[in-house]
């Protein structure tokens, strides 16, 4: 999961159906704070596994060397029962040591399992999605950036030129996103428009802004008409400020008209279950 929600949200939401600015930048804040986390925890991961190869080094090393005071603790049982406590209780303290290294590679591993789960999730739903959607679509791109799923859809699939209507075209396409987004109920879902720069207005529509963040509530009320909680979906148009390629050519420009749904973990839930982990390493709990 390091950057998704960029700048620009204090112009995005010029319709009511859009998120709230403070919503938005709440969620790009919990965002970062979520990946900068992400980046501790895996530098602390990286320093505990050298450390886990050196510890279990010593592990085996003990071992042995219990091993052999075992068996010297039997024969001076035999000869001396005044040494036969000191050994037993030397003995002790190595297996104290041994059950201590054990416990820290438990924490270990389970700081390790709570960074992958996320990757792993992610995972798993771009393989869904793609089996569901169709990969070899040249116009429907679906990939996975630092824990969050991206879906680029173009132009051409979801509306005419100038309109924000959805097509029907777009509607099939749509439901197969809606089938997977609402088979993972932990995930949000986040419809950002886009478009080229060239200058457009139409009736109520003023500009590319306009245009953009009409589209992504378009798409929007598409996917809850498609049984997609509202709750879980945020609506955000981008207008012309985020190309893909420069606006140069009419390709270019078609390549950069594009819808972007993006399917990431609900923050907090990813932020509880990593700073828990990371609070039972730092304290031995």
């Amino acid at each position: 999961m390091k950057k998704i929600l960029l700048f620009s949200l204090s112009t995005m939401f010029l319709l009511s159906s859009c998120v709230s600015k403070k919503e938005f930048a709440s969620l790009e804040a919990k965002q970062k704070e979520t990946q900068d986390l992400l980046n501790t925890a895996t530098v602390k991961l990286n320093v505990c596994l050298t450390d886990e190869a050196a510890a279990s080094a010593r592990a085996r090393a003990l071992e042995e060397q219990l091993a052999d005071m075992r068996k010297t603790n039997q024969d001076l049982i035999v000869s001396n029962k005044g040494l036969t406590m000191l050994t037993a209780k030397g003995a002790d303290n190595i297996e104290k040591t041994l059950e201590s290294m054990k416990e820290k590679d438990l924490r270990i591993s389970r700081l390790r399992d709570a960074i992958s789960k996320k990757d792993s999730v992610m995972l798993a739903l771009v393989t869904s999605l793609k089996k569901e959607i169709g990969i070899n679509d040249p116009d429907i791109e679906i990939n996975v950036e630092k824990g969050v799923v991206f879906i680029s859809i173009a132009d051409k699939l979801l509306f005419n030129s100038g309109s924000y209507v959805v097509s029907s075209r777009a509607k099939e396409v749509l439901g197969k996103v809606a089938t997977v987004v609402n088979g993972k109920p932990d995930f949000e879902c986040m419809v950002e428009g886009y478009t080229d720069t060239k200058s457009y207005k139409s009736g109520v529509l003023l500009d590319n802004w306009d245009l953009s963040v009409k589209r992504a509530t378009s798409i929007v009320r598409e996917l809850i008409k498609l049984d997609v909680n509202p709750e879980r979906l945020i609506a955000a148009g981008r207008g012309e400020f985020q190309p893909l390629v420069d606006n140069d050519t009419a390709e270019n420009r078609a390549k950069n008209r594009r819808t972007r749904i993006v399917i990431l973990p609900k923050i907090d839930q990813f932020y509880d279950m990593i700073e828990k982990e990371m609070k039972n390493l730092s304290t031995g709990n």
